[in-house]
């Protein structure tokens, strides 16, 4: 689960789920302030040592960003646009270490999930999506967590 699109799009994807429950008024704003974050930060040359930390707040961000559908009041507006923030530069921080450019015109649509999300919390079956979320947090704790625990056939051991 390292570069490549699929990162970024779980973070986007986690990010729309807790739009889904954010005020319809700010869901626009906040899918903006992702774009424009991402796309900023994509930019930004890291080193290459820098990609478990890239990574870890990634995982990090996704788990938070799920979370936040279990908020009992909603989320409000700061709160949207500050995770909107945050997931951006996420975002762009993972394709600038391990991505392509073009590996953001495949992950950011995932932000649209926001709109079947918001549809099913209007109708009143906000519970799809925080299971939906649920599932994306158990995903993100796996992954951060692969690094950390030695796996055999993860990392070379003394038998190769």
């Amino acid at each position: 689960m390292r570069g490549g699109a699929l990162p970024p799009a779980l973070l986007c994807a986690a990010l729309g789920f807790a739009l889904g429950f954010a005020p319809a008024k700010i869901r626009p704003y906040g899918v903006a302030v992702l774009i424009l974050a991402a796309l900023a930060a994509s930019f930004v040359k890291t080193p290459l040592a820098w990609q478990d930390g890239v990574f870890l707040g990634c995982w990090a961000s996704v788990a938070l960003a799920a979370a936040s559908v279990h908020l009992p009041k909603g989320m409000g507006p700061r709160l949207a646009l500050a995770l909107s923030l945050n997931c951006g530069i996420w975002v762009g921080a993972v394709i600038a270490t391990a991505g392509k450019q073009t590996d953001l015109i495949k992950a950011l649509p995932c932000v649209l999930v926001c709109i079947p999300a918001a549809w099913a919390v209007g109708k009143g079956w906000g519970v799809a999506a925080k299971v939906m979320a649920s599932w994306l947090i158990a995903v993100s704790i796996l992954a951060a967590s692969l690094p950390l625990v030695p796996t055999p056939g993860y990392k070379p051991d003394h038998m190769e």
